[in-house]
């Protein structure tokens, strides 16, 4: 793995850090020498990720649907180590709901959770951020690009973040807060691998990437550094497509 100096000792935030992409980022930036928060409802899988990790890791359950806990949360990491210096925005749910099948209420709660819950936490961390300035890494999707039938409301609010990236770097600019979005391929988290990845559909994944090989997490935490290093100092309000050349082929 790169070393990225200028993470280290750098205070970073990761929202759905037990597993998958986020557990693979939280241990990246572990591995930089930056002290790590994470947060999920998974409290099992927090806490042992947090213990095998050792010092400098720090995991709180948080319900990203509730603003106040954000708040708390983000407060008391502030009060207690006097600034934030990496946001990433990663928590989110993609289940697979027909337009029929979809009511209000799955909307909203989607919404809330992959799009609402973003701003929130961005807001927050802002207020802790140096004047030296900081990042914000947001996590879309490919299916943005590709469209897949039966993720119409998951698919939309990857839409709303790119939308959020983009304004929000704007706005952040002049603070030298730098506000980016990775937008994975498809992954191969325990999750998925369990849920959704057959046999034929890795065929099929490897045949519609330009590059063969399933993408693991570890490979998209990479990314996650790049752009919250000052090695990527000059990006921001960009979308990064982390997917072997899937979108683009």
């Amino acid at each position: 793995m790169s070393t990225y100096p200028d993470l280290k000792n750098r205070n970073v935030l990761v929202t759905g850090g037990a597993n998958g992409i986020g557990a693979a980022t939280v241990r990246a930036f572990h591995e930089q020498g930056s002290t790590v928060f994470f947060c999920d409802l998974d409290a099992t899988a927090g806490r042992r990720l947090a213990r095998s990790l050792g010092t400098g890791v720090f995991f709180q359950k948080v319900d990203l649907l509730k603003e106040r806990a954000i708040a708390r949360w983000i407060e008391g990491i502030g009060k207690r180590f006097k600034k934030i210096d990496v946001l990433i925005n990663n928590a989110a749910r993609d289940p697979r709901i027909s337009l029929e099948n979809c009511t209000a209420e799955d909307w909203d709660r989607l919404f809330a959770g992959n799009v609402r819950a973003y701003f929130l936490a961005s807001r927050e961390a802002v207020k802790w951020m140096p004047r030296t300035g900081g990042a914000i890494v947001n996590f879309a999707s490919i299916t943005f690009h590709l469209g897949p039938a039966n993720m119409t409301a998951y698919v939309a609010t990857k839409g709303g973040v790119i939308a959020f990236t983009r304004s929000l770097a704007r706005e952040l600019g002049p603070r030298r807060i730098r506000v980016n979005t990775v937008s994975p391929g498809w992954i191969m988290t325990k999750r998925q691998l369990r849920d959704y990845v057959t046999p034929s559909l890795k065929k099929l994944i490897k045949r519609s990437q330009c590059i063969p090989e399933l993408i693991q997490p570890e490979e998209i935490a990479r990314v996650v550094l790049f752009l919250a290093s000052n090695a990527s100092g000059a990006i921001t309000g960009q979308e990064i497509l982390a997917d072997r050349g899937w979108a683009y082929s």
